[in-house]
């Protein structure tokens, strides 16, 4: 093993040996959020130099979840439970000799462009390895895109000492009920995995209704509700 995937080893197993570990599982409807991306592409990348992805929309749907149910965004320490004030997230992007799960502080200050600035400065950083040890650490919740290579659903790992880690999948047309009428929609698996020793079943489940309410409406996530 190279010295990183050691490392990564250590933490993976330190990760299942600590945490209570479960996951609970719920699909979103992208059709909206992909309407509103390709109607609003060509005027997004005049204005700010890169391409609108569906990463942006995730982090502020996770992010208006957190602030109902902070206990994804917390940490175990010793025998207590810090509830963290702010949001910093990390985005798993692959590298060259590796994942690697950069992070982006302060989501919640960040609008739709400048989660995107961020998110390509980072994912460029890691193609090039040169990602600074400060770009890896202090991260508070993360998500992960499975969906990139292909990936139908996942567990994602959670990334110590993070409570929370949302993983997305690829997207697949499916026939689904649409009122009375079934129709065709672009449909995205979601999953979260949380520490159950913070985290109840029902805070987990309701967190994950919340993003994918978001995401099937992300009008929410202009207005912040």
């Amino acid at each position: 093993m190279t010295p990183l995937r050691r490392r990564i080893a250590e933490h993976l197993v330190e990760a299942q040996h600590t945490a209570a570990i479960l996951t609970t599982f719920n699909e979103a409807d992208l059709s909206r959020v992909l309407a509103l991306r390709s109607d609003h592409q060509e005027s997004f990348v005049a204005k700010y130099g890169v391409k609108l992805g569906l990463m942006c929309f995730f982090v502020k749907a996770c992010l208006e979840s957190l602030r109902s149910f902070p206990g994804l965004n917390a940490e175990v320490r010793d025998h207590s439970i810090v509830y963290k004030r702010r949001y910093h997230f990390g985005i798993a992007v692959g590298a060259g000799r590796g994942l690697v799960v950069p992070v982006i502080r302060d989501v919640d200050r960040l609008g739709l462009g400048a989660l995107e600035q961020a998110i390509a400065a980072l994912a460029e950083k890691a193609r090039t390895n040169t990602l600074a040890l400060d770009d890896l650490t202090g991260g508070t919740f993360s998500i992960t895109n499975g969906g990139i290579y292909g990936s139908m659903l996942s567990t994602p790992l959670l990334n110590l000492p993070q409570t929370g880690i949302l993983g997305m999948h690829k997207i697949h047309n499916r026939p689904v009920a649409v009122g009375d009428a079934i129709a065709l929609r672009p449909m995205m698996y979601l999953a979260l995995s949380y520490d159950h020793r913070v985290v109840d079943g029902r805070e987990a489940v309701q967190f994950l209704v919340g993003v994918k309410e978001r995401i099937e409406a992300p009008e929410r996530l202009l207005l912040e509700v």
